[in-house]
């Protein structure tokens, strides 16, 4: 088999077998196969597509090509959940305590953040003592005993992926339906639970900007999951503006902590209980939402998410009192630039501006100020006067304000008429 007849084939729109993408996978996995004709193929795939079947294969082999995570070890139904990307999305902490709580066990593997899109790893991190590098038979035990744990990608899980994805950035084909869908969902079925529910996000602060394309990854993902034999749900959620009032880490670790207190923001509060109720759903829970309601006014899921810390070394304490978070050093008030009402705020804009006060990285290997953030006072659609205070900052490195504070500000726009409201939740692929 060589590759060239591979190019050759997609290059005139012909359909890749199962034979061929998995020689293909194995020679990406094993180095055995020029950058040169890896590029040329991501490029007649950009161009030419792959179908259903070609896609699933695609994924199929890239979960094998390297660890996969076997959770035999782990009694009972095991569920995961997986964002496609947001700013403020800090839901992982409030909805799996919540589902653990209910019976459900969650074994999770999360990354870091990049760019303007927060990491779940980098957010627990903010709590005194939390391990996220945890052994597998530690993983193992810390979820049978306590229903969750969250631990950092720390095997070798689809490395045909990580190789592709990193020659894909830098060829342009980035941008691909099915390459898209495979890269996510090959880390997913090698993460090995029984359950994926995915939160694919749409809006200006997404990687998908039009509902037309969420819906089209949203579908081609939950094809591939119930392909793969894993029930799978994909929820299409808005990201045109940041989720809930606080980017960054320990500000979003609060507010999810908050949320699970039943003080959280509206449209937080709401996502996080339909995310919850929809994994329960998926692992065959009955009345999912009366459960959700249940634990989190009786105070189980605050204390599932406290057991959670305490069993991978950090401080409990952090989550009964919140003071206990370190402070930023140095806090701005940002200012209304004019009357009316604010008509959108760039979610992905809004990231960037936190991303400059320290609380996200421009590469890997970058420090992270765990205390840097922004609280937003006013959200889309709400009526503000010039000079009101409508978001304040926070970083230990004043010198990084100005900045932040003229890429935030370019990211608020202001009519004199109400704005158009969208929903929360576009709706649900199964």
């Amino acid at each position: 088999m060589r590759m060239y007849d591979l190019i050759l084939k997609k290059r005139n729109g012909g359909k890749l077998t199962k034979e061929e993408i998995d020689f293909f996978v194995k020679g990406v996995t094993e180095k055995t196969i020029e950058l040169y004709h890896v590029s040329a193929l991501m490029m007649a795939i950009y161009f030419k597509g792959m179908d259903e079947e070609e896609t699933l294969n695609l994924t199929l082999a890239m979960a094998d090509s390297g660890e996969k995570m076997d959770l035999k070890l782990i009694d009972g139904i095991k569920v995961d959940k997986h964002s496609t990307g947001g700013v403020g999305d800090k839901t992982t902490l409030a909805v799996i305590p919540i589902v653990a709580a209910c019976g459900v066990k969650v074994a999770k593997m999360s990354g870091r953040g990049l760019g303007h899109t927060g990491g779940t790893i980098d957010k627990l991190e903010s709590i005194r003592g939390f391990q996220t590098s945890v052994e597998p038979d530690k993983f193992f035990d810390i979820v049978n005993t306590h229903g969750l744990c969250v631990a950092g990608q720390s095997m070798n899980l689809a490395p045909a992926d990580k190789e592709l994805y990193a020659l894909r950035d830098v060829t342009a084909t980035v941008d691909n339906l099915s390459l898209i869908a495979s890269s996510i969902m090959s880390k997913k079925l090698a993460s090995g639970s029984d359950c994926i529910l995915l939160d694919v996000k749409v809006g200006s602060g997404a990687f998908m900007k039009t509902y037309e394309d969420a819906e089209k990854l949203a579908s081609a993902m939950v094809k591939i999951g119930n392909g793969a034999g894993r029930k799978t749900v994909a929820v299409i959620t808005d990201m045109d503006k940041p989720l809930g009032n606080t980017v960054g880490n320990s500000i979003e670790v609060i507010e999810a902590i908050d949320t699970l207190k039943g003080k959280g923001p509206e449209d937080f509060t709401l996502l996080t209980k339909a995310l919850s109720a929809e994994l329960l759903r998926l692992a065959g829970i009955e009345n999912p939402e009366e459960k959700v309601e249940e634990v989190i006014s009786n105070g189980k899921a605050l204390r599932k998410l406290a057991d959670m810390v305490k069993a991978q070394g950090g401080d409990e304490n952090y989550i009964y009192d919140t003071s206990l978070f370190e402070k930023a050093e140095f806090t701005r008030e940002i200012k209304a630039e004019k009357d009316g009402y604010i008509s959108h705020m760039n979610a992905e804009t809004v990231g960037i501006a936190s991303a400059k006060l320290g609380a996200g990285r421009e590469k890997k290997g970058d420090s992270i100020d765990f205390t840097a953030g922004i609280k937003l006072l006013k959200k889309t659609g709400e009526k503000v006067a010039s000079g009101e205070t409508i978001a304040e900052m926070y970083t230990s490195d004043k010198a990084k304000f100005a900045e932040a504070e003229r890429t935030f500000l370019s990211a608020v726009e202001y009519s004199s008429e109400e704005a158009k409201k969208f929903p929360l939740i576009y709706g649900k692929i199964k």
